[in-house]
């Protein structure tokens, strides 16, 4: 299993030495992704940006967007032309994981409304796919056809668009034993569109190591699930990495519960996190 790392887009207090940090030293401690967060409702960076700033540092690390919340972006063109420019550029490093995004502000502050978001998500990825293909819009994307795109999401419709139109599924903040479930299902999915081979299966988990680790995991994690509720917030904090036995403990589950990678996101804006994972599970 490849084990990734979440750039820190998404927590207070990130700058730009903190992506140029996690992104040059990931390539060199040898995690396979950077990942990034999306939100528009928050004090964060936004992901496609912030992969082009890891990419032009950096030469052999994906760029994974886990994920891009599609339905509340306005236009699926200008998403698939930004997507095929990062993936040129990058020589083929971007793995554009999609999903359709949980917070009504999102889509409020978009000007894009919530309801039917599965059907817009729908169409987005169908016209994203004839925009790759197509010769109207440039540039190609460095395989000729499309990046690798992953979906994100636990219902049905999730596990049908990952068949359909992606390289597999990513999995947000959950257990193996979820994965598990959810490997068994994209399977399926894939079977039924006639698709060979089989699909890539992505997770996350959240980290923070070191001094203060549970008090860092918590206040960022509070900070972004907050309005879930007390007790789902607490749930994901509880469930939060904090040390580096924990970190190895969730790379054994979820390597045999199936997962091809696991991404660990900080919950820290420090590049020390970086080397105190790799020290962990590398």
């Amino acid at each position: 299993m490849d084990i990734g790392i979440g750039l820190p887009n998404a927590v207070h207090g990130v700058d730009r030495p903190s992506i140029l940090g996690f992104a040059t030293r990931a390539e060199e401690r040898g995690f396979s992704s950077l990942a990034t967060i999306d939100r528009l409702a928050f004090h964060n960076y936004e992901p496609l940006v912030t992969l082009g700033v890891a990419g032009a540092v950096t030469e052999r690390i994906n760029l994974v967007t886990d994920v891009l919340n599609l339905p509340w972006h306005q236009n699926a063109a200008l998403i698939a032309k930004q997507a095929a420019t990062l993936d040129n550029f990058s020589q083929g490093r971007l793995v554009l994981g999609v999903g359709l995004g949980a917070r009504d502000d999102d889509y409020e502050l978009a000007g894009v409304p919530k309801e039917r978001k599965g059907e817009r998500m729908d169409a987005m990825l169908e016209e994203m796919t004839n925009v790759w293909a197509g010769d109207v819009i440039g540039p190609d994307p460095f395989r000729g056809d499309r990046p690798r795109v992953l979906v994100g999401g636990s219902v049905d419709a999730s596990f049908r668009r990952a068949a359909k139109y992606g390289d597999g599924w990513a999995m947000g903040a959950n257990t193996p034993d979820a994965l598990r479930d959810g490997v068994e299902k994209v399977r399926a999915a894939w079977w039924e569109q006639g698709r060979e081979g089989e699909p890539y299966v992505q997770a996350l988990c959240y980290f923070a190591l070191g001094e203060n680790a549970r008090e860092i995991a918590d206040a960022g994690l509070r900070d972004y699930y907050g309005w879930l509720g007390e007790d789902i917030a607490n749930a994901i904090v509880q469930a939060a990495v904090i040390t580096p036995e924990m970190a190895q403990q969730y790379r054994d589950a979820f390597a045999e519960a199936g997962a091809d990678e696991l991404i660990y996101f900080s919950e820290s804006t420090d590049p020390a996190q970086v080397d105190l994972l790799a020290d962990a599970v590398l």
